[in-house]
């Protein structure tokens, strides 16, 4: 009888880490052989370290039984742009079975997101083996980017994911009934503490203020006054503001050194202590090393884990205008930045906003993955409408364009009896005529 290999997909150290809880927690029993494929999918992979060769890989490795590369099976190809021609595939998984020496093995993968390369290659590469999906971060509870083959989509059994929002059920896969099953914060956290053991820290001031830095965004995203660079000084100030004298920023590893210069300066202009950790480790390793008395960012994942994972007291600074600026309106940030805006308090604003309620927050992932994706999940529709019938209002209209939900027909839309003005070149007219009457008045 064929023996049975898993083979689990990785591209970045977070991801690998949350391969291991999984394994830890037991959730892939029954395999003779267990495999990691690492994934490179920095933009220049021959000059960024990929995950197997990062500070801290080594108290994860002893959970596989090999590791492999996708980037030399595929070279000189970039994993984030190439996959195998359809007429290919029969050919590729040959050429894979023999380079990896799985012979006859009964194949089956846990990979990322399927919608994009390099999960999508390999899941078309192996048209037989069932597929596990591993969401790692906060876009898991958001709807499935883009259409999925359904050859693809029909082999998902299930979707694991960390509980990053306790009670909300994530949307990703949903079109194709796959079930969610959260892994156990004790698993990933037991994980993130050898990964720490293993990575020598420097010295961090107690009681400080961390700062998470960004990962470099599209144009588009965000406004140019709101850049990562002037978010990454609005968090030292928000952080002086609340207090504190000491404070750590962990730029995300591909932010370019001029946003840690900014930083700098504004922290030397405030007389604050500042430290600045570039190492590629997972900012939870700092949730339990050092233990900051606050933790600041925009819409990571790493927010969530800290207030979730590791009770510390967390805060969000420019979730308003990246929610507002991103485009396109399905883009797989908007879930992340949304939910942040939701729930976290604001750096800048103190109490000023509340959360919203932990029971309104399902009804809101739904109305928000309905208006990304409409095509791809119609059944939610009518609880789309329910939400925004309900709870529209001047504290959820920023997550509902006016113009999108027009164009879908939801509530807070413009009625449909008015619907023809914006097409309408009469009305128009005389709307630049009141701009141009309004501009002479003021002048």
């Amino acid at each position: 009888m064929p023996r049975t290999t898993r083979i689990l997909c990785a591209s970045t150290l977070h991801g690998a880490a949350t391969l291991a809880a999984a394994i830890g927690s037991d959730r892939f029993p029954g395999e003779d052989r267990r495999l990691l494929l690492v994934c490179n999918t920095a933009a220049t992979p021959e000059t960024t370290p990929a995950v197997d060769e990062m500070p801290g890989f080594a108290p994860l490795r002893d959970h596989f039984d090999g590791v492999l590369s996708w980037n030399e099976a595929i070279r000189p190809f970039h994993p984030g742009a190439w996959s195998p021609r359809p007429d290919d595939f029969p050919l590729f998984e040959r050429h894979l079975r023999l380079l990896w020496d799985l012979g006859d093995d009964r194949v089956s993968l846990v990979t990322e997101s399927l919608q994009a390369n390099p999960a999508r290659a390999i899941a078309q590469s192996f048209p037989d083996a069932p597929i596990d999906v591993c969401a790692d971060g906060l876009a898991g509870y958001g709807p499935t980017p883009g259409k999925i083959d359904p050859l693809v989509g029909t082999r998902v059994r299930r979707l694991l994911h960390l509980d990053l929002v306790p009670g909300l059920t994530p949307l990703l896969l949903t079109e194709f009934d796959v079930p969610a099953h959260a892994l156990p914060a004790d698993a990933f956290t037991k994980v993130l503490s050898r990964i720490g053991d293993a990575v020598p820290l420097p010295p961090l001031p107690e009681h400080a203020a961390l700062l998470l830095g960004r990962r470099p965004s599209a144009p588009g995203s965000l406004c140019a006054e709101e850049d990562e660079e002037d978010l990454q000084v609005r968090m030292v100030r928000g952080a002086v503001a609340r207090g504190h004298r000491s404070v750590v920023l962990k730029p995300h590893p591909t932010a370019p050194a001029r946003h840690s210069r900014a930083v700098e300066a504004e922290a030397d202009r405030l007389g604050v202590d500042l430290t600045v950790l570039d190492l590629p480790v997972p900012a939870e390793v700092l949730f339990e090393k050092a233990r900051p008395a606050l933790v600041v960012g925009c819409s990571s994942t790493a927010l969530f884990t800290a207030s979730t994972f590791y009770g510390l007291p967390t805060a969000r600074v420019g979730t308003a205008a990246l929610v507002d600026r991103l485009t396109p309106h399905r883009s797989s940030d908007r879930i992340p930045a949304v939910l942040a805006d939701a729930v976290l308090p604001d750096l800048e604003h103190g109490a000023g906003e509340d959360a919203l309620p932990a029971d309104e927050l399902d009804g809101l992932l739904t109305a928000v993955g309905f208006t990304m994706q409409p095509q791809i999940h119609r059944l939610l529709r009518p609880a789309a409408e329910r939400y925004l019938a309900r709870h529209l209002g001047p504290r959820t209209q920023r997550y509902f364009p006016r113009k999108r939900l027009t164009s879908l027909g939801l509530p807070g839309g413009i009625p449909k009896q008015l619907a023809f003005l914006p097409r309408n070149a009469a009305a128009r007219r005389m709307v630049r005529r009141a701009r141009a009457l309004k501009k002479a008045v003021r002048g």
